[in-house]
């Protein structure tokens, strides 16, 4: 018999009269049951989030960061567990499951840093003017109130905790809501914040369908919203709501930068091996996973092969073989759109070189040149394990094919001149620019986020934490300063 997960609900288990079946896309097998929120159930969590807005923000901040490093440790203790569930539910090979777990460790631990020294502002003299004197500003932050995290399929662990365990650190009540398909490993988080002594009502983990998610995005008692999905979901949730504050994390068609001085051998098979990996990490689903390769034509000829030959060595197949680099995509739908995207590449005149061979949810490692500039997978992110390689003239041209693009999440450069280091910084429209490797690297202290359609705001725990409050000042009047 499966078993039916419970949610969430200010802070206790609960279960309501539904329940769907979470499944794994590479074998079809049932990973279990989960249970769904009543509409009543779902007031409840929002009443009691809001009713702890001021208790939450007072409690010590001591109290906060124990929490926070008791989930830090706990879901250590746990990974390999929790890792099995993520690969079960997600798809994503068992490896990369580990890593996930490791980074969620991570950000629970950073934010338990964060929660001890955070306070927001600085004391400031006020009588740099006549009317000032005896006058001392003091600013601190202040959280805004409950916020609503909606969170991805791709990192259903980690980029749960980045909505969480800022929250938790400033105080703000959260209500976190996992994406449908992988519900399972944030219910596993919701177990392990069961085991603090976080004040009643400060954390529900609902798992309501998406046809239910107007609802909450509406309610005045949740005034920040934090969503990580496609650029289309996250703007249409941002205009029904223009008063309330929104970060949104969303999509990219990343690219990578070889430029003529990344010229050695060993330089093309480290850049080779690199974007090989994180075009297809995930299997290709993660918004800064490399989907474009710009090389300088000087080294062009010589990088192509490596690249074609480093992703044909990827091994597809079992999530949960220790050995496998490549599993299938969330769904066969989402295989079927990949292929549709790729099918017409060729069809328009792209040449493929790898790949290009759907089998159910999976999706071969995929290398295309000559990408005509109409076609889908020129402006679109593809969100699958597909690289596209243009062979550009020079540092001009080249960061101006990164800037082609509605998109601007992150891009790397593979390069060793500083010079062109700084340039590429202030040239590119992106929110981050790694030198060096590919696009993909993110460090979960970092601030992390977009420019044009990937969306407002900034995540990595310190930037998130930023986001959940505002500003308040309190003036001293009558003092000696």
């Amino acid at each position: 018999m499966t078993t039916t997960h419970a949610f969430w609900l200010a802070g206790r288990e609960a279960t309501g009269e539904a329940a769907f079946d979470v499944t794994n896309s590479y074998d079809g097998r049932l990973v279990g049951k989960v249970s769904v929120p009543t509409e009543a159930q779902v007031e409840e969590a929002v009443a009691a989030a809001h009713a702890v807005v001021d208790e939450f923000a007072a409690t010590p901040a001591h109290v906060r960061a124990a929490a926070l490093d008791h989930v830090s440790k706990r879901l250590a203790e746990r990974t390999e567990e929790i890792a099995q569930l993520i690969s079960a539910e997600n798809g994503k090979p068992i490896k990369w499951a580990r890593g996930e777990v490791g980074r969620a460790v991570s950000v629970f631990r950073f934010a338990a840093e964060e929660a001890r020294r955070f306070n927001g502002g600085e004391a400031q003299r006020l009588d740099t003017e006549a009317g000032g004197v005896g006058r001392l500003a003091l600013t601190r932050r202040i959280p805004k109130g409950v916020v609503l995290g909606i969170a991805p399929f791709n990192f259903p662990l980690n980029l749960s905790a980045h909505k969480v365990a800022p929250a938790i650190a400033v105080g703000a009540p959260i209500i976190l809501k996992p994406a449908p398909s992988t519900p399972i490993s944030s219910l596993v988080l919701g177990e392990i914040l069961a085991e603090t002594d976080l004040p009643t009502g400060s954390w529900s983990i609902l798992t309501v369908p998406n046809d239910r998610m107007p609802a909450l995005v509406q309610d005045e008692r949740l005034p920040v919203i934090s969503f990580t999905g496609s650029d289309t979901v996250g703007y249409a949730i941002q205009e029904s709501v223009p008063h309330k504050h929104c970060t949104l994390e969303l999509g990219g068609n990343a690219a990578a930068v070889v430029l003529p001085d990344w010229s050695s051998e060993a330089d093309l098979d480290w850049a080779a091996t690199r974007i090989a990996t994180f075009s297809n990490y995930q299997g290709g689903q993660s918004c800064i996973s490399v989907q474009r390769v710009i090389v300088d034509s000087s080294v062009h000829d010589r990088l192509l092969p490596k690249i074609v030959a480093a992703v044909e060595a990827q091994v597809t197949g079992d999530p949960a073989d220790d050995a496998t680099d490549v599993g299938p995509l969330v769904d066969e739908a989402a295989a079927k759109r990949v292929e549709s995207w790729v099918d017409e590449a060729v069809a328009a005149g792209a040449t493929l070189l790898a790949g290009g061979k759907r089998e159910g949810a999976t999706y071969a490692p995929t290398v295309l040149t000559d990408l005509p500039a109409g076609v889908t997978l020129a402006r679109a992110e593809v969100f699958g394990p597909v690289l596209t390689i243009a062979k550009v003239d020079g540092e001009a041209e080249a960061f101006a094919a990164v800037n082609d693009s509605d998109f601007g999440l992150q891009a790397g450069v593979f390069t060793h001149d500083l010079q062109a280091a700084f340039r590429a910084h202030r040239a590119l429209e992106v929110g981050g620019v790694i030198i060096g490797d590919v696009p993909s690297y993110r460090a979960d202290q970092m601030p992390y986020g977009g420019a044009k359609r990937s969306g407002v705001g900034r995540e990595g725990v310190k930037y998130a934490m930023d986001d959940y409050t505002y500003e308040r000042v309190l003036v001293l009047t009558g003092l000696a300063l």
